[in-house]
């Protein structure tokens, strides 16, 4: 999970109204390409919680605070209630719509809050919470963890994001090497060109993550 930027509306949700339209309506009326070139603006081709690949045979419009009618009906078509997820049924936004009613103001919400604050990505694959979080944060990020299953003990999510690391690891290790022994203007450079390289990559955060680790002495929180 990473910080998203979200941009301007779809103009085609503001012709859709809750207790006049339904999501089905709106889904066969064709109006989806246009919510999802938007949300493509927003995350890239890439799950918005769990920061996987999608593509069109395997994603959905999820909305971060479920629409069916004893949840949050009025949020159908509010744009800042919709996020792109990936089809898992083991994490993400399927997952989510069948934990049954949750807290919602607990989530953290990556259009709005900066998951960096809450998590720090492990090379295992795994996510742990951020050190000295205080205790509604910490229920915040462990809850997150929970109703999106981002932090699997095993399981493909787990797997994928531990290979999209291990590629790293070489690189993160030289640079926590080059930080050491040289001043930051001498290896800086090629840290960040290789996250401007890596900015629209699966799994960016672990990857990130891993090289900008605490080693890596004032770049934590590039």
């Amino acid at each position: 999970m990473r910080k998203l930027q979200r941009g301007v509306a779809p103009a085609c949700l503001d012709h859709y109204r809750h207790g006049k339209d339904t999501w089905e309506t709106f889904v066969r009326d064709g109006q989806t390409p246009a919510v999802w070139a938007a949300l493509e603006q927003m995350q890239g081709a890439r799950c918005a919680y769990c920061e996987g690949s999608i593509g069109p045979d395997r994603r959905h419009i999820d909305h971060f605070r479920q629409r069916n009618s004893s949840r949050f009906p009025r949020g159908i078509f509010q744009w800042d209630n919709l996020f792109g997820s990936c089809d898992s049924d083991s994490s993400c936004g399927r997952l989510k719509d069948r934990c049954g009613n949750y807290a919602h103001a607990l989530l953290i919400k990556p259009d709005i809050d900066d998951p960096d604050e809450f998590f720090v990505f492990v090379t295992d694959g795994t996510i742990a919470l951020k050190p000295n979080l205080d205790a509604r944060n910490a229920q915040r990020a462990s809850e997150t963890l929970r109703i999106l299953g981002l932090n699997p003990v095993n399981g493909r999510l787990r797997n994928e994001r531990r290979r999209a690391v291990a590629g790293y690891l070489q690189t993160a290790q030289e640079l926590r090497e080059l930080s050491q022994i040289y001043p930051q203007e001498d290896w800086l450079p090629f840290l960040l060109g290789e996250l401007a390289r890596i900015r629209d990559e699966p799994f960016c955060t672990a990857i990130r993550h891993a090289l900008t680790s605490q080693q890596t002495v004032g770049v934590s929180q590039i």
